[in-house]
């Protein structure tokens, strides 16, 4: 019950601070979101995906 007091108190009591903390959640969690899809696509997909198999068919400049 003292954590939820403490919430309330510091984060919902206020309007000016309430807003600021659903955006700020709602901007962490679109990256943290991102970032899982993105390593388990990356994880899922693994040697089908261009940066995968881009070594055989692109040579270096310095070969040619």
């Amino acid at each position: 019950m003292a954590f939820a007091n403490a919430f309330y108190n510091t984060i919902v009591k206020r309007n000016s601070v309430f807003v600021p903390a659903i955006f700020a959640g709602a901007f962490a969690f679109n990256i943290g979101f991102d970032v899982a899809v993105s390593k388990f696509w990356d994880h899922w997909n693994r040697g089908r995906q261009w940066k995968d198999i881009r070594g055989r068919y692109i040579q270096d400049a310095d070969e040619s």
